[in-house]
């Protein structure tokens, strides 16, 4: 029953947010990129792809990307941050290419580079990024979507890294994230037929940690991330940073011995936080603890 009513209240409040998120966008339509910080959800900052009709991704969306990214990494209180899209169907179908065509062959890997650093700037933010893939991912959108922590998608979501199709390859750490996230095999096959794969496949071979049946609105993994931001909301937020931290370097240290050796030093991070303390007192006194990133 309180599980029944923690979803129903969650639904509602991430109603009242797509209201919210409407309002905003008739006032803010100009501009490719949207992050907000909803007073329905405190610690969750949401940052939205807003470039009809597919979310290309020109110079100008990426530099926008870029500098709310900068603004949500200075931000110490955040618990999560959930990344989707305000264009219905369409989650990013990749680089701009009509943009490219004006873009001289000298300029194309410094373009590419950049575009890759604004994914790595996104993978290395200390809090937990969701990902909501409610549409079309493809090329540069895959990606993108590649570079979060988490990854929920719709039945309706359809991914893939096209590039070859085009005589290139993935250039935003596409080569080197996929294989990490659904092995070598099966990231090989993928990048080299360039084929779809569908939102419950996608969960089937791990591309996606959850698949959910697309709803009405056309926004199902969108309210499943809010779910999953919910419950970060409810988590220590130096805690949240220091766990990816020991996953992620720890992950790529090598030897589970030397991984071990970077879960120590960030269990290190949390013993002197007042939220630990504040952990400790809520759990005497039985109540929800107040958690303030310290």
């Amino acid at each position: 029953k309180q599980w029944y009513q923690r979803r129903v209240a969650i639904t509602a409040g991430v109603g009242r947010l797509l209201q919210h998120t409407s309002r905003r966008l008739l006032s803010t339509s100009n501009k490719e990129v949207l992050l907000t910080y909803p007073e329905s959800h405190p610690g969750i900052a949401l940052l939205a792809l807003n470039r009809p009709p597919v979310n290309a991704v020109s110079l100008a969306l990426g530099a926008e990307l870029r500098a709310s990214l900068a603004e949500i990494k200075e931000r110490k209180s955040l618990q999560g941050v959930v990344l989707y899209s305000t264009v219905g169907k369409i989650f990013c179908a990749g680089a701009d290419l009509k943009e490219r065509l004006f873009i001289k062959e000298e300029d194309v890997p410094g373009m590419v580079r950049t575009f890759r650093l604004m994914i790595q700037d996104m993978a290395e933010l200390p809090m937990p990024v969701i990902c909501a893939i409610d549409g079309v991912a493809m090329g540069g959108g895959l990606e993108l979507a590649l570079g979060a922590d988490i990854r929920v998608c719709s039945t309706t979501a359809k991914m893939a890294l096209t590039e070859t199709k085009l005589a290139i390859i993935p250039g935003g750490g596409g080569t080197q994230r996929l294989p990490r996230v659904v092995g070598v095999s099966k990231a090989k096959e993928l990048i080299f037929t360039g084929r779809n794969v569908m939102g419950e496949e996608a969960e089937k071979i791990g591309l996606v940690n959850c698949c959910v049946e697309q709803n009405e609105e056309g926004n199902a993994a969108f309210v499943k991330a809010m779910e999953m931001a919910s419950v970060l909301q409810e988590r220590g937020p130096v805690a949240l940073r220091m766990a990816k931290k020991s996953i992620t370097e720890g992950f790529e240290a090598g030897p589970i011995r030397a991984g071990l050796d970077v879960e120590h030093e960030c269990y290190l991070g949390v013993i002197p936080t007042t939220d630990r303390i504040e952990a400790l007192m809520a759990f005497k006194e039985k109540r929800k603890p107040n958690f303030k990133g310290e």
